[in-house]
């Protein structure tokens, strides 16, 4: 194989089987940082060998004995008293790879490692990022931009709470049925983090990660059947599935955005929006509403208008002024700045953003100045559009959609 042919091949097998890996590994070994490091060293290694015996038939499998010969290894150097030796028996007794037919340990660890992670001894920002950091394979940097706090905070946060887990000695398990609602909001978050970094990349070249998006579809299905009397749970499962009908519409052939308006309706996944509706309105009714049901029935109010002109911008400016009561960010107030400025008039929209910026609170957000730059080209101000698409460009680091700000700043800068 050609050097570009395997390094892409172990760039996609770090998409699919990052969490799987290091899931199992802090399973047999219940180390979270020797866990990542023979993670990390398993895929260096398949850069070469890879490249030498072909990429093999289950890249998951081979990713993770490798990485568990690697952590035997370790613990058998430093197996210098009694636990040390305990976890190398765990560890041989685990050596086998996974029975081809049967992942659901594969299921079962991604599951232990959310619950783990979203133990209510830790702070709740911590417990998602965390996850985030072991199951999705995103860098600190990334998991930083989407808390919106600096790299160095991020990194504190997630040592500490690695150290906690090892020192409160958290068990690596799925807690029995009463405990479940505890760790309920921690989960969820992970779970919406996780798709929101498959739906719209924070870095790299491509605005979409499909394989997020499935895996937090596939999680948010098994916390349902987990816990199918719990509203949020539904409304968390109805907002992806919606949010997902309309994936394959938001990049055309060419790997370039497409905005919202300008997506072929026809081609969203009639499907998924009925069974989201449908999951939307059983979670409604439990009369126990909460921020995911309120998300889900936004983005339910433009899946289901027939034109992006039909969309009832009123109701979805309504929508985000209750979510505001349960979510009071700065990001739900810039959402709602959107739609008010769809429902009343570009210039009011205008206003909330400028109370925004004023704030501070979105400083090195470049949807911040996105939002701004598109009012201002709505209502036909291309010189101070130009302007604030400059600025959107300086922030932003998915290069997808650095190339449709880059287009939109030319079409205003020849106006």
């Amino acid at each position: 194989m050609g050097v570009n042919d395997v390094e892409e091949a172990v760039a996609a097998a770090f998409r699919e089987e990052w969490g799987q890996v290091v899931a199992t590994l802090i399973r047999v070994t219940g180390d979270w940082d020797l866990a990542e490091e023979c993670a990390q060293d398993a895929f260096a290694q398949a850069l070469d060998r890879w490249r030498r015996d072909g990429v093999p038939r289950r890249p998951g499998a081979w990713l993770t004995t490798t990485a568990r010969h690697r952590a035997l290894d370790v613990l058998r150097r430093e197996a210098v008293g009694a636990q040390k030796l305990r976890e190398v028996a765990v560890l041989t007794r685990h050596e086998g790879p996974h029975d081809p037919e049967d992942d659901s340990g594969v299921h079962d660890d991604r599951l232990r490692l959310i619950f783990t992670c979203c133990h209510p001894a830790l702070p709740i920002e911590a417990r998602v990022a965390l996850t985030l950091r072991t199951l999705a394979g995103l860098t600190t940097p990334e998991i930083a931009r989407a808390f919106l706090v600096p790299e160095a905070t991020m990194a504190q946060r997630l040592v500490r709470a690695k150290r906690k887990i090892r020192n409160a000695g958290i068990p690596y398990r799925v807690p029995p049925a009463h405990l479940l609602p505890e760790r309920t909001t921690g989960v969820l978050g992970v779970v919406y983090l996780l798709f929101n970094e498959g739906y719209a990349a924070t870095s790299g070249a491509d605005l979409l990660r499909t394989n997020l998006c499935a895996e937090a579809v596939r999680l948010a299905r098994v916390l349902a059947r987990l816990m199918p009397d719990e509203p949020e749970v539904l409304g968390l499962l109805a907002l992806l599935l919606l949010h997902d009908a309309r994936r394959g519409t938001r990049v055309d052939t060419a790997g370039e955005l497409v905005t919202l308006e300008d997506q072929d309706r026809t081609a969203w996944d009639r499907a998924a929006v009925d069974e989201g509706a449908g999951l939307l309105e059983t979670a409604l009714r439990r009369g126990r509403p909460g921020p995911y049901q309120i998300q889900a029935a936004i983005v339910a109010c433009h899946t289901t208008a027939a034109t992006a002109q039909d969309t009832d911008w009123a109701d979805i400016a309504a929508l985000y002024g209750e979510l505001a009561r349960f979510v009071p960010s700065a990001v739900v107030r810039l959402n709602r700045a959107v739609a008010v400025g769809m429902a009343e008039g570009y210039e009011k929209g205008l206003a909330l953003v400028a109370e925004l910026e004023a704030t501070g609170e979105l400083d090195g957000y470049h949807l911040l100045s996105a939002t701004r730059a598109d009012l201002l080209r709505r209502l036909g101000r291309m010189g101070e559009a130009a302007t604030a698409y400059g600025r959107a460009l300086e922030l932003v680091e998915n290069e997808a959609e650095r190339r449709f700000l880059e287009k939109r700043l030319a079409e205003c800068r020849s106006a």
